[in-house]
């Protein structure tokens, strides 16, 4: 049993296929192959059933793969203590992102950190927090930026902000000639969400139970940005986080945001990683870089106002 042959069960156990498995570990399918028939004969047992149109991994296959994760990670660990020993500002840092913060967040802090750390490679990885955990946990990711909380022993957590929500209503809203609003106002309210698997539906529910509002029915977006569309449309109301409503994001004349008074609901943004990581005193210099936030991008923007159409001389 060798290291490259438990990348290469890995590899299939991702992708699920001969040639894709063979393609992204960078040798022919035959070889793969046969590595993987060699393990299992070295082992004495099935890891991998095969079917004419499908490749699954037995039960003990399943087993082996996930050992064979950590196994691989200890090793690439290993490596990057060296590695970081000699030059700690350097390398490869995997960093996942879910989809209502990376796009928003990153415009604001990117330029910063390769100042900081001209001979990082940061690889950024959007996905949705049970993904980027699962990654996190089989060394696929070296550090994720996740909302809290976070259950997990193995995972140390360093807090960055609090981002506060927004409430996002049509103009033609009776909300919209507010500028703020209690939580006990959103009684009886509907809002629109995002589809399962999403954290900020999970926050924005948490903000339902709390002010008596609940979800419109026959409607989950599949993005923030299509949220944000339905509210411009007259569809319906939301909340939006307040980086989102920041720029580079463009004002929409549309949309009339509210800030909460007292108590606002928020979000608190973390950067999590293994407590076992290698690279555990580096990930804290660079969490201060994400902390390190402007304070204004944390404050509501200031309304904009619809433009009034010329009127034509007579």
């Amino acid at each position: 049993m060798n290291l490259r042959d438990l990348k290469y069960l890995v590899a299939l156990a991702d992708h699920k296929h001969f040639g894709r498995a063979a393609a992204a570990s960078f040798v022919s399918q035959p070889t793969l192959s046969t590595q993987i028939r060699k393990l299992e004969d070295e082992l004495g047992v099935s890891l991998v059933e095969r079917a004419p149109r499908r490749v699954m991994l037995t039960p003990v296959g399943h087993d082996i793969a996930d050992r064979a994760r950590k196994v691989i990670a200890d090793v690439e660990q290993m490596s990057e203590i060296a590695r970081r020993s000699q030059d700690p500002e350097a390398g490869t840092v995997r960093l996942g992102l879910f989809p209502t913060l990376g796009p928003y967040l990153l415009p604001h802090v990117v330029s910063r950190v390769r100042q900081r750390f001209p001979r990082l490679e940061l690889l950024l990885v959007e996905e949705k927090t049970d993904q980027i955990l699962a990654r996190l946990r089989d060394g696929r990711l070296d550090a994720g930026l996740l909302a809290l909380p976070i259950h997990d022993d193995q995972l140390h957590i360093e807090p960055l902000f609090d981002e506060p929500f927004l409430l996002a209503v049509p103009r033609q809203h009776p909300l919209a000639a507010r500028d703020s609003l209690d939580l006990r106002d959103l009684d009886d309210q509907h809002l629109l969400l995002l589809e399962e698997g999403h954290c900020l539906r999970d926050q924005a529910l948490d903000v339902c139970r709390l002010s008596g509002a609940d979800e419109r029915d026959g409607f989950r977006a599949t993005s923030l940005e299509t949220l944000r569309q339905m509210v411009a449309a007259g569809v319906g109301i939301t909340l939006l986080p307040m980086l989102a409503v920041q720029p580079p994001v463009p004002p929409s004349a549309d949309i009339h945001l509210l800030g909460f008074n007292d108590q606002a609901p928020h979000r608190r943004i973390a950067m999590v990683w293994r407590r076992s990581s290698a690279m555990g005193g580096f990930l804290a210099q660079l969490a201060g870089e994400f902390r390190a936030l402007p304070s204004t991008l944390l404050e509501a923007p200031r309304p904009v106002t619809r433009r009034k159409r010329a009127t034509p001389p007579a």
